[in-house]
């Protein structure tokens, strides 16, 4: 069900200003940005090997990763598991009673769907469940 590590995110202050770790002095190859509004973020990419590493600067003072760097300053954020069927990964965190933070997937970054499970669940790790939209029917 689970096939990969998609990704991890990292939330920073401002990817303009950690840009050189990740791509200079890292030498992992820069994959884009984009900005996600219904997640209050704006992320850029890096990929290390078939996984990514996710960059996450709030887009204001207001949203999630907002309040994750106010509680916790930079870091990693979250770890993302690619699925190839969403719908059965969430049904089956359901089943094992794992709270999902959003009643459907989301709308995310690069044409992904998205879900969170809720870290009290989880041993507080915030997992995702990621799938390419194309690859959803």
């Amino acid at each position: 069900m689970l096939n990969k590590i998609d990704h991890i995110g990292i939330a920073v202050r401002s990817i303009d200003e950690k840009m050189g770790l990740y791509r200079d002095a890292l030498g992992l190859e820069f994959e884009g940005t984009d900005v996600v509004e219904e997640q209050g973020v704006k992320v850029a990419f890096f990929r290390l090997g078939e996984s990514m590493l996710e960059l996450l600067e709030p887009l204001d003072d207001t949203g999630p990763v907002a309040r994750f760097l106010d509680k916790y300053g930079e870091g990693i954020h979250h770890i993302a598991a690619g699925t190839d069927d969403i719908e059965g990964a969430r049904a089956r965190m359901t089943e094992h009673q794992i709270r999902l933070l959003s009643d459907e997937p989301l709308d995310g970054a690069h044409g992904k769907l998205i879900t969170f499970m809720h870290p009290k669940d989880t041993g507080g790790v915030l997992f995702e469940l990621t799938q390419r939209k194309e690859d959803h029917e």
